[in-house]
């Protein structure tokens, strides 16, 4: 129940920074002349950053957002409000910024902007001007209902463009100021309003996980668990820091999982909820080290990204092919059982 709620509260929290910063705090040239508002004005376009909110209403409605990828026109928010991670893309293409794709429980680092449901959700769509009204898939409808509307924050008051959401289950009043994002959303329904208004945003800012990783002890045949902090910034091929921080030594008893010489191609996590961990070709000469040992390798790394993305099937492949060695062969679509529960903690 208690994630069920903070996915609901996630759902309508949308934290957006497309476009280019712009030194606009009015909406008028300096001879006058009214401007034309674009949407790039309300998401100053922005890596490495965390945004803060404060919530009132509900425990769920406070939450930090930090960005994971971005494209040129897509960007990739991980929102945080305690209870669950819900990972969030949105696209701007065509006067409209809209979410078309989103992934509750995703407590693990994937690139998804190639991803993008049937659906998509409409949160701005220009023009950026009083009346300007559409209609969701479930049949609520959005408005902008003031472009210069005073909103009052934890880290300021801004003047914001208000969009209204109106639907059977109430009405959610969405602030968007220039330069800035969304400051503020209220949610309202008989005498219940929860609301998130910006309390900060931090700049130059990693994501930081302590991520369990597995080590195979040969000589006792036991596997030992250690965690380690790992930082992301925006952009990161998560296979490349991953892979890097397997590579680190953690005593002389230990055995490397990873050496040196091998790199990670790519890891996913596929509809069926399979970890797929792709190594380059020369993996199979530096894991290929004596039966026993490969083994015990290869339920490290099973144990290592089927607790870190939450399941119990691995896939390991050579360049998209099954794994194969001297003394292990695997067919096609063979995953590795994760078993994490079994390896000792390293203080």
């Amino acid at each position: 129940m208690k994630k069920g709620l903070a996915f609901l509260f996630s759902a309508v929290i949308f934290i957006n920074f497309f476009g280019c910063k712009r030194n606009a705090d009015k909406n008028n040239d300096e001879d006058g002349k009214a401007q034309v508002l674009s949407i790039q004005d309300y998401f100053p376009f922005r890596e490495n950053l965390k945004s803060t909110f404060e919530g009132v209403g509900n425990e769920y409605a406070s939450f930090t957002v930090t960005i994971d990828y971005t494209t040129d026109n897509k960007i990739q928010q991980r929102i945080n409000n305690g209870g669950t991670e819900t990972l969030s893309v949105l696209k701007l293409e065509g006067g409209k910024l809209s979410e078309v794709y989103r992934r509750s429980e995703a407590y693990y680092r994937e690139n998804l902007t190639d991803k993008e449901n049937e659906k998509a959700e409409i949160l701005l769509m220009e023009p950026l001007e009083e009346g300007t009204t559409w209609t969701l898939s479930d049949g609520s409808r959005r408005t902008i209902t003031d472009i210069e509307a005073p909103v009052e924050t934890p880290s300021g008051n801004y003047k914001a463009i208000k969009v209204e959401t109106e639907n059977q289950n109430g009405k959610t009043a969405d602030y968007y100021a220039k330069n800035t994002g969304l400051v503020k959303t209220v949610f309202s329904s008989g005498a219940t309003e929860v609301s998130s208004s910006l309390k900060k945003i931090e700049e130059n800012v990693s994501l930081e996980q302590n991520i369990s990783f597995f080590y195979p002890n040969i000589k006792n045949g036991k596997i030992y668990i250690k965690d380690l902090k790992v930082s992301f910034k925006t952009n990161d091929n998560a296979s490349d820091v991953l892979g890097a921080a397997y590579k680190q030594v953690i005593n002389s008893d230990l055995h490397i999982v990873i050496p040196e010489s091998v790199k990670i191609n790519n890891i996913y996590l596929d509809e069926k909820n399979i970890v797929h961990v792709d190594f380059y070709s020369s993996a199979v000469k530096d894991l290929n080290t004596g039966s026993g040992t490969e083994s015990m390798v290869l339920q490290s790394i099973s144990d290592t990204f089927g607790k870190y993305y939450n399941t119990d099937k691995v896939i390991v492949t050579i360049n998209g092919k099954p794994y194969e060695s001297g003394h292990i062969s695997m067919k096609e679509g063979e995953y590795l059982k994760a078993d994490p529960e079994k390896a000792i903690q390293i203080p």
